[in-house]
């Protein structure tokens, strides 16, 4: 049967009056680095190929990996592996059962921009 009540049930929050939430953010932010790291990967899987195929092949890969583009993409994918491992580490915490009240996970979601900028930063400037 036909659901005549259809116009006079209240609507799910739309996204122009849902605010979300820190641990929202950082958790979709955990699967979007996880998938931008294959970015990198498959960069590094490019000049690996070319490396094995011919001088010329590698000649232009090792150009596009050493050009700023280049240089972007490592350093966002850098970013991304300290955000991913810092939203691993975080998820651990919460599988024991720790860290789950509302301001301990908010505030582990800003350790994780923070400490992921630092720890990038810091990586750059060691290597």
């Amino acid at each position: 049967m036909a659901d005549v009540n259809r116009g006079n049930r209240p609507l799910s929050p739309h996204l122009t009056i849902y605010r979300p939430q820190m641990t929202s953010i950082s958790s979709i932010f955990v699967r979007i680095t996880g998938n931008a790291l294959l970015a990198a990967t498959l960069l590094l899987i490019a000049w690996l190929l070319a490396a094995s195929t011919s001088a010329a092949a590698f000649a232009w890969v090792q150009c596009v990996i050493t050009s700023w583009f280049g240089d972007l993409v490592f350093l966002l994918s850098l970013w991304a592996l300290w955000y991913h491992m810092l939203g691993g580490l975080r998820h651990l915490i919460w599988d024991t059962g720790r860290g789950l009240e509302l301001k301990t996970a908010e505030r582990m979601g800003w350790m994780m921009i923070i400490g992921s900028l630092l720890l990038t930063a810091l990586t750059v400037i060691w290597l």
